[in-house]
């Protein structure tokens, strides 16, 4: 087997290896050469190349999104690493195991004007759960830290960083390996867990129980005890697309539930409990809510963190949900009308939603609703941030979908570079659905070669970032259109050619349903089907919908 010559770069590949690290994403540079021959030399090793970084970066978070296990991204040295950045932000919100490996200069020739050098060392302090900054020789100190980043990155579930400085010459290669560093065996320690008397006792006697599930990932919740929430006169469950939890009387549309309350029926809703688990929540109204009608208690259920999103926060049961609910849940036969009264309330939601759908014009409200009623079953369903996630929240999905979103940061910088890592991940069917401005900020994305035949894109083209048209203080003016919607007259179509993409337009209700059966059969290669729907019509309409709920 071929080896570099450099003994940290031996040291660093080993490790990845006898730590079980398998998934290596490489940007092509020179400084990173003796680990890019290390590890692509290595049939252990499944690496890919992509070269912008910024899209390596994301790329490698939505592999890590889908097999829930470490998955390295190695870059070269200088502005490279920076470009990292936006996909560690992302990772350290998200907790995801997402390990960077920087090349570095040797320490000597840092701040004296040799190119591509900057200050490599820690510089994702802010956003990374440990900071291996490794020494030019070999040694058990950097075995060590090398080690412990990757420990670190599985049980504390988010992103570490490796700089490893290497001087030239950077190619040369031996036959054999020159290091064997000493594996260090971290027994991690499973720490019990139990609830109290008086826990129990609280959640029993409550009448008014909200459960609100964040960003999860599909399966993790066992169904009895999803059955024992929703057979509970006193709690009401409610999720989101990114939830991936499903059960009858769950209300995984909050915004259309809530939006029309009144000063009384936030009162009547105003939880004595407020139960949470899983990531990011998506609804602003949500949050909104909750942070003004403050529950007595708010008790979050994860196993490291627990964020005071709306200020209440009393409890955080650092265990597995799993765990929780076997210790909380029994058969609770306190009668309440919080739950019959909101599911009265959600039933004339519904038929109001059905009503306004069919009546109103082409637009993304049109768009989504066409979209969700007719998305394959068991598929992977990547969606982009701002208007496209929260317009997905409105709508039913079968329940087969399993549904991704970047909500760790909420940025939309690198939704479809996620979203080929996850399907290069993955046996599942995955679509994207994106915005136009998400697609076209993050379009180096296809710059790709591991994009699979079945990917697909949905691409919602408004001319601009048509959730500015929703939010307060909209103006129609040169100002708005330039500096906040961005509006513009782009579209997909050479980009699709540019990088092989079988491409799909629609203009209205026909040319959608014509093309969008063409665009799902067609499976020789990766596709976009790219839907125009009119800038200035589409805030009136979403806004009106809210309106005709009340």
């Amino acid at each position: 087997m071929m080896y570099p010559k450099i003994p940290l770069a031996q040291s660093i590949i080993e490790i990845c290896q006898q730590k079980g690290v398998q998934h290596i994403v490489i940007s092509p540079g020179s400084r990173n050469a003796p680990l890019t021959i290390g590890f692509t030399n290595n049939p252990y090793f499944k690496c890919y190349s992509i070269a912008d970084e910024r899209c390596a970066a994301f790329f490698a978070l939505g592999i890590a999104q889908q097999i829930q296990k470490t998955v390295v991204v190695v870059c070269t040295s200088g502005s490279a690493v920076l470009n990292y950045y936006p996909a560690v932000a992302e990772a350290f919100y998200s907790q995801i195991p997402l390990v960077v490996i920087s090349a570095d200069r040797p320490q000597s020739k840092i701040d004296i004007g040799d190119g591509q050098t900057i200050r490599q060392e820690n510089v994702f302090a802010n956003h990374s759960l440990y900071n291996a900054n490794l020494q030019e020789n070999v040694s058990t100190e950097n075995d060590n830290h090398i080690q412990m980043a990757l420990h670190v990155a599985v049980t504390q579930k988010g992103p570490v960083h490796i700089n490893a400085p290497f001087e030239e010459p950077l190619y040369e290669t031996v036959s054999e390996l020159q290091v064997h560093p000493e594996i260090i065996d971290f027994n991690t320690e499973i720490k019990s867990f139990s609830l109290g008397n008086s826990t129990i006792e609280t959640w029993n006697k409550a009448t008014k129980k909200l459960v609100l599930v964040g960003e999860f990932f599909p399966n993790s919740v066992e169904q009895r005890y999803l059955d024992v929430l929703a057979n509970d006169k006193s709690v009401v469950v409610l999720t989101e697309k990114t939830s991936n939890l499903h059960h009858p009387t769950f209300i995984d549309q909050i915004d259309t539930l809530i939006t029309p309350f009144t000063e009384d029926d936030f009162k009547a809703f105003q939880p004595e409990i407020l139960l949470t688990f899983g990531g990011m929540v998506v609804s602003k109204r949500i949050k909104a809510f909750l942070r003004k009608y403050k529950p007595a208690h708010h008790w979050h259920v994860d196993e490291l963190r627990a964020y005071d999103t709306f200020g209440a926060l009393t409890n955080h049961f650092e265990t597995k949900i799993n765990i929780f609910l076997s210790k909380l849940l029994m058969e609770n036969a306190i009668e309440s009308s919080y739950k019959s009264s909101i599911a009265s309330i959600w039933k004339d939601r519904v038929a109001k939603h059905i009503e306004y759908t069919a009546k109103i014009p082409f637009s993304d409200f049109k768009v989504f609703d066409f979209i969700c009623q007719n998305l394959p079953k068991n598929i992977q369903l990547q969606v982009s941030n701002s208007s496209a996630i929260r317009y997905l929240q409105l709508f039913d999905l079968d329940k087969s979908i399993q549904v991704f979103c970047n909500r760790g940061t909420s940025g939309i910088d690198g939704s479809t570079s996620t979203a080929i890592g996850a399907a290069s991940a993955t046996n599942l069917s995955t679509i994207l659905i994106t915005g136009d401005i998400s697609f076209l900020y993050d379009s180096n994305a296809l710059w790709n070669n591991y994009i699979p035949k079945n990917f697909k894109i949905i691409l919602l083209n408004n001319s601009g970032g048509g959730i500015f048209r929703i939010l307060p203080g909209h103006q129609e003016t040169e100002t708005f259109n330039t500096y906040f919607e961005t509006s513009h007259q782009l579209n997909a179509s050479h980009l699709a050619k540019m990088y092989n993409l079988e491409y799909f337009e629609a203009n209205d209700e026909i040319s959608l349903e014509e093309q969008y059966k063409v665009f799902l059969n067609q499976n020789e290669k990766p596709s976009i089907l790219e839907i125009f729907t009119p800038e200035k019509e589409n805030d009136g309409i979403l806004l009106e919908f809210f309106r005709k709920l009340k």
